[in-house]
């Protein structure tokens, strides 16, 4: 690494470690409604909120601009209480903030020997997520994307890791084959399943064909594992409420087709969660191209 590169990531790190005092010393619910707050008022302003117009836009056609406005700023208000809570994220597990839509379904799984792929999606506040497995008794093994600076990829790695006892592994070639080994062995898998994959299948996705990830569905299909979607709700400040629903596995002669069709059911589940709550989801994303 070059000394101007390592330097500036100082830098950064340090002020990263100001903020994340800062938002420690906080108490909960006042950092998540000041960040909430705050992202709400300023990030209209970028670069990225013509973005998330164009895709609300795109996915509500029916809807006038006074109202795709008022998810957008909505979706930025819930990102900016999100990051806040980051740093509280012990503390979130350890409350009775997480509470669960159907405690049959619960039960069901609690019972469950813990296979399964569990696949989030960038709504309410999806850190929380790997809670209901460990609720769940379960192991779940993870991914994440790398933080160019690699102080601050650190601090946030390591912040996550207790919650993904099966692992937590850097995003590369590498770690489909771990992940699916870890299947195999009768471990959960989580994934955040609601981006673009450029080479992915072209699943509709309100509407409109987006290349979505087929991996989920392709471990699935591959170990005969249930499918899962989870999904945390945001109800009223820093209490949540999280929704299980199993997605269809086909398991027919033909294998790729079998997963082209569970990706697109994965994404069908997907839509309505957002649907239901679109001024949580975080419609920056380049989702349909």
């Amino acid at each position: 690494m070059k000394p101007d590169k390592r330097l500036r990531y100082r830098f950064e790190y340090f002020a990263f470690l100001a903020l994340a005092a800062a938002m420690r010393m906080l108490p909960l619910e006042l950092a998540s409604r000041w960040s909430g707050a705050l992202w709400r008022l300023i990030a209209p302003r970028s670069r990225r909120h013509r973005r998330a117009l164009n895709n609300l836009a795109l996915a509500f056609p029916e809807k006038t601009p006074g109202e795709i406005e008022q998810i957008a700023r909505g979706m930025w208000e819930n990102l900016g209480r999100t990051f806040a809570e980051f740093f509280h994220i012990d503390r979130i597990f350890n409350s009775d903030r997480i509470e669960f839509e159907s405690q049959e379904t619960f039960d069901a799984l609690r019972r469950s020997d813990g296979r399964a792929i569990a696949c989030g999606l960038h709504l309410g506040n999806w850190e929380i997520l790997t809670q209901s497995g460990l609720l769940l008794g379960w192991r779940p093994a993870g991914v994440y994307q790398k933080i160019a600076n690699p102080f601050v990829d650190r601090y946030v790695s390591t912040l996550r890791a207790p919650y993904y006892p099966g692992g937590l592994m850097q995003k590369s070639p590498r770690t489909a084959v771990s992940l699916l080994r870890h299947a195999r062995e009768g471990g959960c898998v989580a994934l955040l399943a609601d981006q673009r994959e450029g080479r992915g299948v072209a699943a509709p996705f309100f509407g409109k064909p987006a290349p979505s990830n087929p991996f989920p569905a392709l471990v699935a299909r591959s170990v005969d594992a249930p499918l899962y979607v989870f999904r945390a709700k945001r109800l009223d400040g820093v209490r949540f409420s999280i929704r299980i629903a199993q997605v269809p596995v086909p398991q027919t002669d033909n294998r790729d087709a079998d997963i082209e069709a569970a990706t697109r059911n994965l994404q069908s589940t997907l839509e309505a969660m957002v649907r239901d709550a679109p001024d949580q989801w975080m419609w920056i994303h380049r989702r349909w191209g």
